[in-house]
C-alpha cells in the first residue's frame, strides 16, 4: 500500500488532534460535580423528607447527601437550585410497552408498522417517558431485535429514553394472529425451555408469562423454571383466577394488572394462596401491578376527551402516525377495548383493597402505549389514582414508583433512591408533591445517570 502524501496525513494528524481535543473537553465537562442545593428531599427510603437538602453528583452517581450549611460544595461544582421544590428519585414505570403510541386498534398497528418500530416508535416512546420523569421502566413485551436495540442505544446515550428492562415477545401458548413477531407461543415442556433459553440469550431483562392458564401447568413450570435458573424475574398476567393459580403455584415475580373482568373481587381460594405465598419471608416480596387508572378516569376521559389532543402526546411521533392515532380515537366512547370497563371499574377499588390487604408489595405501572394512554403521563395519572381515588398516602405511592421496582428487579444497589453511591437518577418538582401528587405532571428538573436531561 502506497504511503498518503504529506498533505493528507497533515490533515488526518488535524483532525485526530481536534478529536483528542474534544474528547478532552468532553470529559472535563463531564466530570464537573453537579450540587442540587435547597430542596426538599424524599428519598425514596419513606423516611421523614429532609429540608434544606444539598446533593452532589459526580460523573453519574450521588457521592453526598446533606444540608445547606452542614455539607461543602465541591469547588468548581455546577450549582442548581432546588429551593421551593421536592427533589425525588426518578420514577419507575412498572408495565410499558414502547412499541404502542396509543392507537386503539391494535390489528391495524400490528400490520401496518413492524418495519418502523425499531426507527421510529419505540424511540418515540422512550423519549416521551423520560420527559415524564420516568428514568427507568419495565418494557413488558414487544419483537426482540428491536426491544434489545432500543434498550442498548439508550444505555449508550444514542437516543434519550428511560433505563429499559425489557421483555422481549409474550410467552403464551399460542400467539394471536398476525402477532408471531413479538408473542411466542409454546408447544411443551422442551419448546418452553428452548424459547426462555432463546431470550436469555438475546439479553432480555425479564420474562413476560400470558394465558398460563391455557398452557400445561408443565410447560409453565418449564418457563418459569428455566428463567430463574438465568436469573431472570418472571412476570405474568393476572386477568383471570387460573393465571394467579399457576402462577403462584410455579414461583412466579410479579403479576399484572386487575383482571377478573367484572367480577366483584378475587376467590376465596385465590386471596388463601396470596396469604400463604406473602407469608414466607425466605421468598421475599411478592410483587404486583395493578395497572388501574384507565378503569378510573375512563369515563370522565369519554366525557372530556381534550386530553387526547394534547401536543404532548405526540412528541416525537412521525406525522403520518400520530394522524392515524388521532383517527383511531375520534369517537372514544365507541372503542371496542373499553366497552367492558364501566363494569369494571365499579370493582376494582374493592380488588385493589384485596391486593393490599393480601401482603402484596404493589407497584406503580400503567400499561403505557394501549389506547388512549399515552407514555407522556400514564406514570404520573396512575400515581394520581392511587392516591386521590384509591387512598394510598403520597409517600407509599412514590416508593411504589422509586424503591420499591429497584428491589424488584435486584437493582437497589444502583436505584431506587437518593443516597450515596447510586446512580443518579433524579427529578424535582415546583411544591409540595406529598399534598398534591399531581405536581408530577408538570417535572421541572430531570436529572439521569448524572446528566441533566430537562
Amino acid at each position: 500500500m502506497r504511503e498518503a502524501p504529506c498533505s493528507m496525513r497533515l490533515i488526518m494528524n488535524a483532525e485526530l488532534i481536534r478529536a483528542f481535543l474534544f474528547f478532552i473537553i468532553v470529559a472535563s465537562a463531564h466530570a464537573r460535580p453537579i450540587a442540587l442545593i435547597g430542596g426538599r428531599l424524599i428519598d425514596g427510603f419513606g423516611g421523614h423528607p429532609l429540608a434544606n437538602s444539598v446533593i452532589i453528583i459526580e460523573n453519574e452517581r450521588v457521592t453526598k447527601v446533606g444540608t445547606v450549611g452542614a455539607l461543602d460544595v465541591p469547588p468548581g461544582a455546577e450549582i442548581i437550585s432546588t429551593e421551593g421544590m421536592d427533589v425525588l428519585p426518578g420514577l419507575w414505570d412498572c408495565h410499558v410497552h414502547t412499541m404502542l403510541l396509543g392507537h386503539s386498534d391494535y390489528e391495524h398497528w400490528d400490520k401496518a408498522y413492524p418495519t418502523r418500530m425499531g426507527s421510529e416508535i419505540m424511540p418515540a416512546a422512550a423519549r416521551q417517558l423520560l420527559m415524564a420523569g420516568v428514568t427507568s421502566a419495565r418494557d413488558l413485551g414487544g419483537p426482540l431485535k428491536e426491544s434489545i436495540s432500543v434498550r442498548d442505544r439508550i444505555n449508550r446515550g444514542e437516543i434519550p429514553g428511560p433505563t429499559l428492562y425489557v421483555a422481549g415477545p409474550f410467552i403464551q401458548h399460542e400467539p394471536y394472529p398476525g402477532t408471531e413477531y413479538f408473542r411466542w407461543g409454546v408447544k411443551g415442556a422442551a419448546d418452553g425451555k428452548a424459547k426462555v433459553k432463546q431470550l436469555a440469550d438475546a439479553g432480555v431483562n425479564i420474562i413476560k408469562l400470558i394465558d398460563q392458564d391455557q398452557m400445561t401447568m408443565e410447560e409453565v413450570k418449564a418457563v418459569v423454571d428455566e428463567a430463574h435458573a438465568r436469573k431472570l424475574p418472571v412476570v405474568a398476567h393476572a386477568h383471570r383466577p387460573e393465571e394467579i393459580r399457576r402462577g403462584l403455584a410455579v414461583g412466579v415475580d410479579c403479576f399484572e394488572h386487575t383482571g377478573l373482568a367484572a367480577a366483584p373481587g378475587y376467590p376465596d381460594d385465590v386471596l388463601k394462596a396470596l396469604h400463604e405465598r406473602t407469608s414466607k419471608m425466605s421468598l421475599g416480596p411478592l410483587f404486583w401491578c395493578p395497572t388501574i387508572e384507565g378503569f378510573i378516569n375512563y369515563e370522565s376521559l369519554v366525557d372530556n376527551p381534550e386530553p387526547l389532543d394534547d401536543p404532548a402526546n405526540y412528541d416525537g411521533v412521525p406525522p403520518d402516525i400520530a394522524a392515524d392515532i388521532k383517527r383511531s380515537l375520534a369517537h372514544p366512547n365507541q372503542l371496542a377495548y373499553y366497552q367492558i370497563t364501566p363494569l369494571r371499574a365499579r370493582t376494582v377499588r374493592h380488588k385493589f383493597k384485596q391486593l393490599q390487604e393480601s401482603g402484596v408489595v404493589l407497584l406503580i405501572g400503567t400499561d403505557s402505549g394501549i389506547p388512549m394512554k399515552f407514555h407522556n403521563s400514564s406514570t404520573w395519572h396512575e400515581l394520581d389514582a392511587w392516591v386521590n381515588h384509591l387512598g394510598v398516602d403520597a409517600m407509599t405511592a412514590i416508593r411504589a414508583a422509586t424503591y420499591w421496582p429497584a428491589v424488584m428487579m435486584k437493582v437497589d444497589k444502583d436505584y431506587g433512591s437518593i443516597s450515596e453511591g447510586k446512580f443518579a437518577d433524579v427529578i424535582a418538582v415546583k411544591g409540595d408533591v406529598l399534598q398534591h401528587i399531581d405536581l408530577l405532571q408538570r417535572v421541572d428538573l430531570i436529572i439521569k445517570h448524572g446528566k441533566r436531561v430537562k
